[in-house]
């Protein structure tokens, strides 16, 4: 019995080790709320961190990271999208059970939703393609992120049965899908590096985007047009002393640039062993001391220059280019083929998209340009709004991230007074489409 004991207080002090401390605290700062994070340090665990974070549309102010021997210390300094602190007892005790469980993984499987991934050649018309031939083979789209940079494109498209409802497992009509969408992507010039797959279980979706865009090697294509001069400044110097490879990155801040920054680092296989994050105005710097996961810093020339290529990509992907349309609409079959089609044939790219469903509605989010990666002309979206429904189909200005409460006033009256959401609001919508919550309504 005395042997029994000791092994039960020993998986217990196993279990208390392992398992993160999760402080959240606002009495200390009066801008932000400070989330802390003290755990067993592993390969991923910063990343899954910071995930946890930036699924709730939070903003990160600025994160202090390190690492002493084999412990993880992490304070985070976030916001809502309203650059407000958090309130929302919900949302914090979400946020504590959500970090308080990282260390031992988290599997994303796709929600009984078959996962489709495509990459190739970016071109006009590609996506109304892609969705014409799911909505002739009785696909319904449920969820879908697309991503293009330098010329390339990948996506992650989330479908059922539109018959049953329920995941497409037979294998004949996979390989159906497989076959007429690689024929899709390949076109007329991209025989060898159009690819698509199949599976039933996926990682997180934009982590996935980001491995996907990585094997295609984008960051080793020249951007077809250049639009921005306001590129990422990178730099990789080692520090011999203490053996780490210094990691300099200043940029123009934006919503989940620290994770695309350490989702990056982390399936490069680098270790942030310390970091700081600081954001001012609209720019970011972040600086990151890293070494290979076996131990050892950056140790050639090729190697540096292919972190920056790397880093400046992952920046890059996220940052989109053209006019915000937000499609919000009864969904029904063949929607999406319509709405893209629509596009196409007014000489519409679509440069970045978001697709989702929630109950009966569609809520879509598409960037587009001209056909060569323009602005696009007005004329033509107001065009494309009245063919597909002024009430439906609507302009919306980019994201902005409100860094002083006074420039969020002058903003909401320079709009008539528009109401901003509240994080309460939206990160309810985001736990209630998780299923995590109930409605109320």
């Amino acid at each position: 019995m005395e042997w029994t004991a000791c092994l039960d207080e020993y998986e217990k002090l196993v279990f208390r080790m392992n398992t993160p401390r999760v402080v959240i605290d606002n009495a200390v700062c009066s801008t932000a709320t400070l989330v802390k994070v003290d755990s067993a340090r592993r390969h991923g665990i910063l990343l899954e961190a910071v995930q946890v974070l930036t699924d709730l549309n939070l903003t990160i102010k600025k994160a202090y990271i390190s690492s002493d021997g084999r412990w993880f210390m992490d304070v985070f300094h976030v916001t809502d999208q309203n650059g407000d602190k958090l309130t929302d007892e919900s949302v914090i005790h979400y946020i504590e059970q959500s970090l308080g469980t990282i260390h031992f993984g988290t599997s994303n499987c796709s929600n009984g939703l078959t996962a489709l991934e495509l990459t190739g050649t970016d071109r006009l018309g590609l996506l109304s393609e892609v969705f014409a031939v799911l909505a002739d083979l009785q696909c319904n789209v449920v969820e879908s992120k697309v991503w293009t940079h330098n010329g390339r494109i990948a996506s992650l498209i989330y479908v059922k049965d539109c018959d049953s409802g329920c995941p497409i497992e037979d294998s004949q009509k996979i390989d159906r899908i497989e076959a007429r969408l690689r024929n899709v992507l390949k076109g007329d010039n991209d025989i060898r590096s159009a690819k698509t797959s199949v599976s039933m279980a996926v990682t997180h979706t934009e982590r996935r985007l980001h491995q996907m865009m990585f094997a295609d090697r984008d960051y080793d294509r020249k951007p077809i047009l250049q639009h921005s001069t306001d590129s990422p400044v990178i730099t990789v110097q080692n520090w011999a002393e203490r053996g780490y490879s210094v990691v300099n990155i200043q940029c123009k801040d934006r919503a989940k640039l620290l994770f695309d920054v350490v989702c990056t680092l982390t399936d490069m296989d680098y270790v942030v062993f310390h970091a700081t994050v600081k954001t001012a105005g609209d720019r970011g710097h972040m600086e990151f001391y890293i070494r290979h996961t076996d131990g050892t810093p950056i140790s050639s020339e090729p190697e540096r220059q292919r972190v920056i290529q790397c880093l400046q990509a992952a920046i890059q992907r996220r940052a989109s280019e053209g006019v915000r349309l937000e499609l919000c609409t009864e969904d029904r079959p063949g929607l999406l083929a319509y709405v893209t089609r629509t596009f196409r044939e007014n000489g519409l790219n679509v440069t970045r998209a978001e697709i989702s469903t929630t109950k009966a509605n569609a809520l879509n989010v598409f960037y587009v340009t001209d056909a060569i990666g323009n602005p696009a002309d007005p004329n033509t979206i107001e065009s494309v709004r009245q063919k597909i429904g002024l009430s439906d189909l609507k302009v919306k200005e980019l994201p902005l991230i409100y860094h002083a409460k006074g420039e969020r006033e002058e903003q909401a009256v320079g709009v008539g007074g528009a109401v901003l959401l509240s994080l309460g609001s939206l990160v309810r919508r985001n736990l209630y489409n998780l299923g995590l919550i109930r409605s109320h309504s």
